[in-house]
């Protein structure tokens, strides 16, 4: 794949479609009904329209390494997306964030009610790793499946994600630049480097290749936040450092993957694009 912007365009736009008729198909509605809409906010949640970023950067990483974007490694990568979308649902509540709306419409708790939309975060959490197990049994490299299981519940639980979001609610506003690194390690760049060792271990990377491959999640993930954080206009005393942080951010990412071939290239383009942003 070239690095152009067009040819970028084009893998990312055939890899969203083939994750939404998978999230339509595996999410359908059940036969036997649907009770208390749990389903119902399921689906309201994960088929918003979104980016899928998650879940791209871990099919860019089974390429990177040699993979196809089959069935078993797109059910993974999917994995990702479902955590991710939980994550958001539990984020808007009243407890937490208290958002009344994402992603241009409602947030599920405003639509279903605090109760269900707890419920569908906790599905969708339950789901992501039922997912990988279905992903291992239709692979054809199932024991590597238990290093991306490791992977997602790392960068999704204590020593990641949640604890991110318990620093953010339990602590003061960073007050340095490198206070909100940590933060941001954590509670976003956490589950970005989960997808791209998902994507790495599922495709048959190897030890070397997956600690790479986090390097560069982790570096993207926090670069992702500091342009998130200024288009919120949040953190703005970090503003000016942040926005001349990026920069390196992104450079460290693609110096991660100096021992990848052209395969990496999705990779490469991805991190240069949020360059730009």
């Amino acid at each position: 794949m070239s690095g152009t912007d067009e040819s970028l365009a084009a893998w990312v736009a055939a890899r969203r479609a083939d994750l939404d008729r998978l999230f339509e198909t595996r999410l359908a509605a059940p036969a036997d009904g649907d009770p208390g809409r749990l389903l119902e906010a399921m689906r309201y949640s994960l088929l918003a329209p979104g980016k899928r970023l998650r879940p791209i950067l871990a099919l860019a990483a089974a390429e990177a390494v040699g993979g196809a974007p089959d069935q078993p490694t797109r059910i993974a990568a999917a994995a990702v997306e479902l955590v991710h979308c939980y994550s958001l649902i539990h984020d808007d509540l009243p407890a937490m964030d208290d958002d009344d709306m994402r992603r241009g419409r409602p947030t599920s708790h405003k639509v279903f009610g605090e109760a269900t939309a707890i419920l569908a975060g906790d599905a969708l959490l339950t789901l992501a790793f039922g997912w990988l197990a279905d992903a291992a049994e239709a692979s054809s490299r199932p024991a590597q499946h238990v290093h991306a299981v490791a992977a997602l519940a790392r960068g999704a639980g204590m020593w990641g994600m949640v604890r991110g979001q318990a620093r953010d609610l339990g602590e003061p506003a960073p007050a340095s630049l490198a206070d909100a690194e940590r933060l941001h390690r954590e509670k976003t760049a956490a589950l970005f480097r989960a997808a791209l060792e998902v994507g790495g271990w599922v495709a048959g990377g190897t030890p070397p290749q997956i600690e790479a491959l986090g390097r560069f999640g982790d570096a993207y993930g926090v670069a992702f936040q500091h342009v998130d954080d200024l288009d919120d206009h949040d953190h703005p005393a970090l503003a000016d450092q942040a926005r001349a942080r990026i920069g390196g951010l992104i450079a460290d990412a693609e110096a991660a993957l100096a021992s990848f071939d052209g395969r990496c290239d999705p990779l490469r383009a991805l991190a240069r694009i949020l360059a730009k942003e």
